[in-house]
């Protein structure tokens, strides 16, 4: 059975696993002091949730905030990589001590897991966190999930919480994904501004979908987005889950979605195998490849990518990384793993394959990203 609706995401039978995102401004308000008394009606509803079957996943904001109030750091310990790197040293700590006295109190055993982008790019890396995840859930504990920003910095790390969560919700297997969020979804126009209307289903994000997002964060305290929002929905709906940004600012917000159908629901488009999802919700391609329009179509027709459709190479990578590629138009086509460096392949980029082993020096591969390593955009 599919997630059609906001209130399919409180049925076990719809949702046995869910993802549940929480952001900096829900958790902590602007004196850097947790919001306590919303934080236990949601923890109430985590209970409740877990009660009927279901199992959850918390992917919590909030360390940099709560640690830049504890060092008296200025600008939410954002002004620089250092401050948030120390503000989140000592908000980790109070964050998850935070989660695990509240989740107690219905007897419920948190684990604290702190993660970086390179976890869930790496295939090993990802499939560890995968089974630590499985075996905690088996045990009847909820993961608390945080980016490990005491050693991300701005090249290695998601920088927002949303694609974090779509992120964990494959490696978990969930079936949805909420976000809560200090909007209550996504708006055909500015939310502030007159006439703007809520949209209360999405049936794929397209291009026209993404124009409408709103890059900014209201509360000038997390680090997400519209956009981030956006692209979490693409990760998802490739990987059969559906996902929810609901308004997280009224206690028990849940809830309240579910019951008044209020909020924005992104719908599955497509499961695509493990492997092929993972591949798919890769968010740090090391290089990027211009396709000519004869391979952007050879592409959509199921085949691998070969070089004589390549116009164009950008970045410096080795064999295996990952690729993104695009159209003649800038328009995205897909991604995939090299099978070459990127010397090798400016160096055989449009030509044809009786041209490859005398510029290569060796006998040439069978494509430039075969389609087993590939996944459409």
């Amino acid at each position: 059975m599919s997630i059609s609706s906001l209130s399919h995401l409180r049925e076990a039978e719809r949702a046995r696993r869910i993802i549940i995102k929480v952001g900096s401004a829900l958790l902590v308000d602007r004196d850097g002091m947790p919001r306590r008394a919303w934080l236990e009606s949601l923890v109430d509803e985590v209970a409740a949730l877990k009660s009927a079957g279901q199992d959850v996943v918390i992917v919590s904001s909030g360390a940099i905030a709560l640690g830049a109030f504890r060092l008296g750091l200025e600008g939410g310990g954002r002004k620089t990589l250092a401050d948030a790197q120390a503000a989140a040293s000592v908000g980790q700590v109070a964050l998850a001590s935070l989660w695990a006295e509240l989740l107690l109190r219905h007897d419920i055993i948190a684990a604290q897991m702190l993660l970086t982008l390179d976890d869930l790019e790496d295939r090993r890396r990802y499939l560890n966190v995968s089974a630590t995840l499985a075996r905690l859930i088996e045990a009847g504990a909820v993961p608390v999930i945080n980016e490990n920003d005491s050693v991300a910095t701005e090249e290695i790390r998601f920088g927002d919480n949303d694609r974090l969560a779509a992120r964990v919700g494959q490696a978990a297997g969930a079936d949805a994904v909420i976000l809560l969020s200090d909007v209550d979804g996504l708006y055909d126009g500015a939310p502030s501004s007159e006439g703007a209307q809520l949209i209360a289903k999405v049936d794929g994000v397209t291009p026209q979908i993404m124009a409408l997002a709103d890059t900014r964060s209201s509360s000038g305290m997390g680090s997400g987005g519209m956009v981030a929002k956006l692209q979490a929905a693409k990760i998802a709906e490739r990987a059969g889950m559906a996902l929810a940004i609901i308004g997280g600012r009224i206690r028990s917000p849940i809830a309240q979605a579910c019951e008044n159908d209020h909020g924005t629901l992104f719908l599955a488009q497509r499961r695509d195998g493990p492997r092929k999802a993972w591949l798919g919700g890769r968010i740090a391609p090391a290089g990027r490849i211009v396709i000519d329009r004869g391979c952007a179509e050879a592409l959509s027709g199921g085949a691998s990518l070969l070089a004589p459709g390549i116009e164009r190479i950008e970045g410096d990578f080795e064999r295996g990384d990952l690729l993104s590629v695009i159209d003649e138009k800038g328009e995205p086509v897909g991604q995939g793993l090299s099978e070459y460096g990127s010397d090798d392949l400016r160096a055989i980029a449009g030509k044809g394959q009786g041209e490859q082993e005398a510029l290569l020096g060796y006998t040439p591969r069978s494509a430039v990203i075969h389609r087993d390593h590939w996944v459409s955009a």
